[in-house]
């Protein structure tokens, strides 16, 4: 790795090295929901039409396509240190672009495809956002606001029918030279900025540098030894570090990865079976649901050629002991990983199990590939004594350099130079390390943060509602699950169904899932009293049973 000085020389290598090899497969198994055959003989079928399901692309390929939109950037203007944000789902072009980005100096701003029109307005102001990248799914969001971000002067569209406010991506970069730009970058400097958000879901841009992506690799190939012949199955969306971050295990050594557009069971066995994948990360819910449909008998493992996976690994919300005790006895051969980590230490992997501690499942594991972790106390500097809880601290060279615009909040999580404070309350017993609790009220369910305040926000907008709290439960598949408190005013009724209607205008991600008619306790200062009920509803020690990733 030292020989690399930024992430984008890796490409580079590999496009030299390997420049017909497979790099990246795109798979939409939806279209081929009612058909019954494998995705390599309907491509043979006469007049199909293959890239609507199934499409690929060369090392050489890959790189060609960064240069050009490099290039293309390069030529309308734009300087290093300027920032472009994507708004993509995952797709062939999502990795091409971001890396052409880097490759023009430019730092990447990946945005979350579930944001609003608002916070998208939000997120290009806060990063002074110069251009933005966007595909057809945000055509719409991406007009209510595009006019109120003056600083943004190019709006580069992904797709067919290119809207009359943007410019077509596909029609430009084919102008535009497949040679790499000289541009000479070090690993100080700045490279991405991805978004954060506290208990109050108002995002704070991380600023990330080449030397977090370099590292990033290092440590994904570290924990789980990726070769050339491995394939990894990726399937969260590549906005988020948590999935990027462990396709880099592969992208360092030039091994395939498959983007798998959807979650079904069939779709995952399916895709791992036909494109010879060997490494895949799931959330629990998806594991759950592979299992759940294994013993349904509706995906049946007999049928598939499964014997070259060799790992499965789970991250971004808490782990039940029970799913990988389940897993294990259904796929008895599979190594396991749990990983810890947030995108303010480059995503996953500061902490990790360990595919050599699995009877030690329920602690978060110990300090990845060149992390140091200590437990800190109220200070944020001093360790507490061993077995004692405190705030789970890190170092190493994915922290984050900073909260872009934002001193305050970087001093709050870097009070002692090289480390980073988690926010995540933690022990250390036998050698590895347990989290016991959050510091933060983030709801983590299916691996996306909910942000309570937010929600419990649009409740009291309610007329019947005197008063509302909004915590996590345990939830078997989901990890957590958002759960409303309400205190109806006096006089007054409301039922669940009443509830649920006024929640419809709710993203349904950020719907309750329960709600609790019962009163609202606060302290004397007024704040909710969110541990009591915790300890009332059944949430208290959940974090203490089970083990996974925070992603702040």
């Amino acid at each position: 790795m030292d020989e690399f000085k930024n992430i984008t020389e890796i490409l580079e290598r590999n496009a030299k090295s390997w420049p017909d090899d497979v790099a990246l497969v795109e798979i939409n198994p939806q279209e081929l929901e009612s058909r019954h055959t494998t995705w390599r003989e309907y491509s043979l079928v006469e007049g199909s039409p293959i890239e609507a399901f199934r499409s690929e692309m060369t090392w050489r390929q890959f790189d060609e396509k960064a240069n050009r939109f490099a290039n293309l950037l390069l030529s309308r203007g734009y300087r290093k240190g300027d920032k472009v944000a994507i708004l993509l789902m995952n797709c062939l072009e999502w990795l091409p672009i971001y890396f052409g980005v880097l490759k023009a100096g430019c730092m990447a701003v990946p945005l979350n495809f579930r944001y609003t029109a608002d916070e998208i307005r939000y997120c290009l102001e806060l990063a002074d956002a110069a251009a933005i990248v966007f595909g057809p799914e945000f055509t719409g969001r991406v007009e209510q606001v595009i006019d109120r971000v003056p600083l943004v002067r190019d709006r580069f569209y992904v797709g067919d029918d290119c809207p009359t406010f943007a410019l077509s991506y596909r029609g430009l970069i084919g102008y535009c030279s497949s040679k790499s730009p000289a541009m000479s970058q070090t690993p100080d400097d700045e490279a991405a900025i991805y978004f954060s958000s506290g208990t109050t879901g108002f995002p704070k841009a991380i600023v990330l540098q080449h030397r977090c992506l370099l590292h990033s690799c290092r440590v994904e190939q570290a924990h789980h030894g990726q070769t050339k012949d491995d394939c990894f199955l990726c399937i969260p969306p590549l906005y988020h570090t948590g999935a990027k971050m462990h396709w880099f295990g592969s992208f360092l050594v030039g091994g395939k990865a498959v983007l798998l557009k959807g979650v079904k069971p069939e779709w995952i066995v399916r895709a791992v079976s036909e494109e010879k994948c060997t490494i895949v990360w799931l959330l629990v819910p998806w594991a759950q649901d592979i299992l759940d449909a294994i013993d349904r008998g509706e995906v049946k493992i007999g049928d598939y050629h499964l014997d070259q996976w060799r790992l499965m690994h789970i991250g971004a919300q808490p782990v039940p002991p029970s799913l990988i005790k389940r897993w294990k006895s259904i796929f008895p051969k599979h190594d396991y990983d749990t990983n810890y980590g947030l995108s303010e230490s480059t995503g996953p992997g500061a902490v990790h199990l360990g595919v050599e501690n699995i009877d030690h499942v329920g602690a978060i594991g110990v300090a990845g590939f060149g992390w140091q972790t200590k437990i800190v106390g109220k200070d944020g500097v001093t360790p507490v004594e061993r077995g004692e809880v405190g705030e789970l601290a890190l170092k190493g060279p994915g922290v984050m350099k900073e909260y872009y615009k934002n001193p305050q909040a970087t001093a709050e999580i870097m009070k002692e130079p090289g480390w980073l404070l988690t926010g995540d309350m933690a022990e250390e017993r036998n050698g590895f390390i347990y989290l016991v609790d959050r510091a933060k009220d983030v709801i983590i369910t299916g691996g996306e943060n909910l942000y309570p305040v937010q929600i419990e926000d649009f409740v009291r907008a309610n007329p019947k509602v005197k008063d509302v709290a909004v915590i996590g439960l345990p939830d078997e598949r989901l990890g957590e699950i958002a759960a409303a408190i309400v205190s109806v005013k006096d006089g007054m009724a409301m039922t669940e169904s009443e509830f649920n209607d006024f929640c419809r205008d709710l993203p349904r991600y950020k719907r309750p899932r329960k709600v609790i008619f019962a009163e609202v306790p606060r302290n004397p200062t007024g704040k909710i009293e969110k541990p009591k009920l915790r300890r009332m509803y059944g949430a208290d020690g959940l974090v203490a049973q089970q083990n996974g990733i925070s992603l702040g």
